[in-house]
């Protein structure tokens, strides 16, 4: 084999295997620059009714509270810190409720009233483009 031939298949070596890298880095699966932003729903299902649940999200059960128009939205994981039930959100009262129990939280996710002692926990939350996206606090 000449110099210039090997040369050449090492260069094409190179090039192959940086390919997936190159592929990777453009893909929308990748985690956005700003952090761990999670995408859990649309804004149009969150506009529906003002809430949005999302079960199985990537960043695990996530309810949001507010319209896309709002300033702010309202993020916590749904699951009661007392027996595990899935708190609802209560609009009149700006509260989440437990089902099970009773238990009350405040829009903050701290616990209002017991039997819960430990507050729901909170993500951030926003609008990109339609989408909503949740990210861990």
């Amino acid at each position: 084999m000449k110099r210039r031939d090997f040369v050449n298949w090492v260069g094409l070596g190179l090039i192959a295997s940086s390919l997936p890298v190159a592929i990777a880095a453009c893909s929308s699966q990748t985690p956005s620059a700003s952090g761990n932003w999670q995408t859990v729903g649309t804004s149009a299902d969150l506009d529906k009714t003002g809430q949005l649940l999302a079960k199985n999200s990537p960043a695990g059960p996530v309810l949001i509270v507010g319209t896309s128009k709002a300033p702010n939205l309202t993020a916590v994981n749904p699951t009661c810190t007392h027996a595990g039930c899935t708190v609802g959100w209560e609009p009149s009262t700006k509260t989440f409720l437990c089902p099970c129990h009773g238990s009350k939280y405040g829009a903050d996710g701290k616990v209002l009233k017991g039997p819960a002692t430990e507050a729901l926990k909170t993500y951030a939350a926003k609008i990109e483009g339609s989408s909503i996206v949740v990210k861990p606090s």
